[in-house]
């Protein structure tokens, strides 16, 4: 069956509003992404749509023992729910086969190819950094020859990666950020699709999951904006229609960069264990984004008929000291 059919799976079939929730079972559920979590599932609600559940825990290394279980609790608490059941396929770490049959696909089309560079090689790169992916790609083993790829073959394992044709242009319009474009040739080059121990990227992993699952709408942090472009661009490769994005601004720390432990940033079980309603915190986090227009106790359902993507800023939160929240309150520069 071709990655780009979504029937595989129990809530696939014609394209009915569907998004989804995908935490990382690296931590706990900070206040950032509960809010964007709170945005995803009021989006899906308020038109009547259907919301998935799905733990991306495809890197083993920085999965916390029992954080998952701790996040569904975190969410159920706020007041949301889900369409699935939270089986063991919804879980990324057991999909590896279905990730393992999209390479394939790629790789019978001849649309990736072995890259040898080691990591210290790619810092060398003289080019411009790309966030946390660091430089653009040159294409450096793009041109090797079969008989060079094996060759090396014999001395490591090489990572796979998604060979951009020249002048890649994609295009569209995020629900938040507005219209963008990017081609990708030049802001990413070629991007790695599989690691040299055969763990699938992020990338490929989410778009064959939204695939799969039928997913038509994405809400999700600002942080993964620049991700989009090649996405779109795996989509597309596989038969599928791209998921609508938007992407919400971040609750910042008061450096400027995004709300982290060394912030103080706090987590909803603390926030739980220390008497705080969760009225209290959805309505902090509707009124931080500009869904609602006062900071009052709310639940998740209340917010349902209240909701429109057009009320939501474009401009992150920014918080002197999250331990403060509901104790003095502090309010935050929006």
């Amino acid at each position: 069956m071709a990655v780009s059919e979504p029937h595989a799976e129990p809530h696939a079939g014609p394209r009915q509003p569907r998004g989804r929730l995908a935490p990382s079972p690296t931590g706990y559920l900070h206040i950032g992404n509960a809010r964007s979590f709170l945005l995803a599932w009021l989006q899906m609600r308020n038109v009547g749509g259907q919301i998935i559940l799905r733990i991306e825990d495809l890197d083993a290394q920085r999965a916390t023992p029992n954080a998952a279980t701790q996040i569904v609790r975190d969410l159920r608490w706020l007041g949301l729910d889900w369409d699935n059941p939270l089986a063991d396929d919804y879980f990324q770490s057991n999909r590896f086969p279905i990730y393992q049959e999209a390479l394939a696909e790629l790789q019978a089309r001849g649309l990736v190819y072995p890259c040898f560079c080691s990591r210290k090689e790619l810092r060398s790169i003289a080019s411009a950094p790309h966030g946390s992916d660091g430089p653009i790609y040159p294409g450096t083993c793009r041109q090797l020859s079969p008989q060079q790829q094996q060759q090396r073959s014999r001395q490591k394992s090489p990572a796979l990666r998604f060979a951009v044709q020249p002048g890649t242009v994609v295009t569209h319009h995020d629900g938040v950020a507005g219209l963008q474009r990017e081609e990708v040739s030049q802001s990413t080059g070629d991007f790695i699709v599989a690691r040299a121990d055969g763990v699938v990227s992020y990338q490929l992993a989410v778009v064959v999951d939204d695939l799969r699952m039928g997913i038509t709408h994405v809400l999700r942090g600002d942080d993964l904006l620049g991700s989009t472009p090649r996405q779109i661009l795996l989509h597309n490769t596989f038969g599928g229609t791209p998921p609508t994005f938007a992407h919400v601004p971040l609750i910042l720390g008061p450096d400027g960069v995004r709300l982290a432990k060394r912030h103080g940033s706090v987590s909803v079980e603390e926030l739980r264990e220390r008497g705080v309603a969760a009225q209290q915190l959805v309505g902090w986090l509707a009124w931080s984004c500009g869904v609602i227009d006062r900071p009052e106790p709310v639940s998740a359902a209340e917010l349902i008929a209240e909701f429109s993507i057009k009320k939501i800023t474009n401009k992150p939160t920014q918080l002197d000291d999250s331990r403060a929240l509901f104790g003095r309150f502090p309010l935050p520069a929006r």
